[in-house]
C-alpha cells in the first residue's frame, strides 16, 4: 500500500504478512510437482503434507484438509458434492454460497442478521440428512453467528469461515471453507476442512481424489506460515472498533447490527444523507480505502442483499460503508478516518437542512 494511504478494507483482502512472503519466496526458489514419483517430487510431497498438518494444527482442526484455490471453490465443492438431502441456508450468506444454493430453503434472520433455525414459510428446520450452511462471520456486517449453540438436529453443518479463520476459534462444524488472503496469506489459495471425507463425492485427481489439479505448493506453504503468525492483534482491533463505534454514533451515524456479537475486525456504518457511492469517492480522494459491502459486488455498488434481509430499505442501505481492520491498524488510523467521516457527515446534515 502507498505510504500516504490508509487501508481499511481488510475484509476484502489483507496484505500478505512478512512470514507468508518469506515462506512463499523460499518455496518459489525450488519446488516440484508433489505428484511426481522422483526424489524432487517426493520432497515436494513431504512439504505439502507437512503444510497440511501445520494448517490443521494452527486452526485446531482434527479432520481432513483439502487445499483449494480459495473459499469460493471450497464452498462450491462442499455444497454441490455433499452427500446430503435438502440444504438450509440464510439470506445473508456470501454470494459464493447463494450462487450454488438456488434451491435451498432460506432461514429467517432478525434485524441484527442473526439466523433462526425456523425457515421462512416452512413448519421448521428438520435435520435427518439435511445440510445447514451458515456463515460464521458475515463479510459485510461482522456479525458472528453462534454456530456452536445451534440445535441442528443432527444435520451436517457447513460453515463459511472466510472472515473468521485465522482470527477466531473455528466452530464445531462438519465442513469449513477458508481463504488465505483474508488472514495474511497469498491470494488464490484456501481449503475445505472436512470432518469425514465421506461427506462429499470424490472427483478424482489430486488432494486425495477430491480436488483435481496440481497443488500450489508455494502458496500453501505461505498460508501455513500466515496462520502460524498468530492473532495477537485482535484484542487491539476490538478496542479500535469500540472507539470507532463511539465516534460514529457521536457524529450522528448508525452502527449496523450494533447489538449483535461482531468480529473485532469488521464494522459497517450508515451516514444519513450521503450515499455510499459518494462516501467512497470522498474517502478515496482523502487517501482512505473502505468499501460498500462485499468486494465481490461493490464494483457495481448494488444494494446489499445482507442489509435487505435484515429489514433495511434501499435508501438506508445505500448509505452504508464497511470498515475493516488488519494487524497494522492503529489509533492514529481511527482518528484519521473519524476526522474525515465527521466532516462528511456534518456537510450531509447541512445539505439536508437546506
Amino acid at each position: 500500500m502507498a505510504a500516504d494511504r490508509l487501508y481499511l478494507d481488510h475484509a476484502a483482502t489483507t496484505p500478505m504478512l512478512p512470514e507468508a512472503r518469506v515462506a512463499m519466496a523460499a518455496a518459489m526458489e525450488g519446488w516440484a510437482n508433489p505428484s511426481s514419483p522422483h526424489a524432487d517430487g517426493r520432497a515436494a510431497r513431504a512439504m505439502l503434507e507437512e503444510a497440511r498438518r501445520r494448517v490443521a494444527a494452527s486452526l485446531g482442526w482434527g479432520g481432513h484438509v483439502i487445499f483449494t484455490s480459495g473459499a469460493s471453490e471450497a464452498i462450491s465443492i462442499g455444497l454441490t458434492r455433499a452427500k446430503a438431502g435438502r440444504i438450509f441456508t440464510s439470506p445473508v450468506e456470501h454470494d459464493a454460497v447463494l450462487r450454488v444454493t438456488n434451491d435451498a430453503q432460506r432461514l429467517a434472520v432478525d434485524g441484527d442478521g442473526m439466523v433462526s433455525l425456523a425457515p421462512s414459510g416452512d413448519a421448521g428446520f428438520h435435520g435427518h440428512d439435511a445440510m445447514l450452511a451458515i456463515q460464521h462471520v458475515n463479510n459485510e456486517t461482522g456479525v458472528i453467528q453462534p454456530l456452536d449453540q445451534l440445535d441442528r438436529h443432527g444435520a451436517i453443518l457447513f460453515a463459511d469461515c472466510a472472515q473468521s479463520a485465522g482470527k477466531l476459534p473455528l466452530p464445531n462444524a462438519d465442513m469449513i471453507a477458508i481463504s488465505a488472503h483474508k488472514f495474511g496469506g497469498p491470494p488464490g489459495i484456501g481449503a475445505l476442512l472436512l470432518r469425514d471425507l465421506a461427506l462429499i463425492e470424490p472427483s478424482g485427481g489430486q488432494e486425495q481424489g477430491y480436488r483435481p489439479g496440481t497443488e500450489n505448493l508455494p502458496a500453501i506453504l505461505a498460508m501455513a506460515a500466515a496462520l502460524e503468525a498468530g492473532t495477537g492483534w485482535l484484542d487491539r482491533a476490538a478496542a479500535l472498533r469500540a472507539r470507532l463505534d463511539a465516534g460514529i454514533e457521536a457524529a450522528g451515524g448508525v452502527i449496523v447490527a450494533r447489538d449483535a456479537p461482531r468480529s473485532p475486525a469488521i464494522a459497517s456504518y450508515r451516514m444519513p444523507g450521503l450515499s455510499a457511492r459518494a462516501q467512497l469517492i470522498q474517502f478515496d480522494l482523502q487517501g482512505i480505502s473502505v468499501s460498500a459491502g462485499s468486494a465481490c459486488s461493490s464494483g457495481s455498488l448494488k444494494t446489499s442483499h445482507v442489509l435487505g434481509a435484515m429489514g433495511w430499505d434501499d435508501a438506508a442501505a445505500s448509505e452504508v460503508v464497511r470498515v475493516s481492520f488488519g494487524p497494522q491498524t492503529g489509533d492514529a488510523d481511527i482518528d484519521r478516518f473519524l476526522t474525515v467521516w465527521t466532516g462528511m457527515a456534518a456537510k450531509a446534515r447541512g445539505y439536508a437542512r437546506r
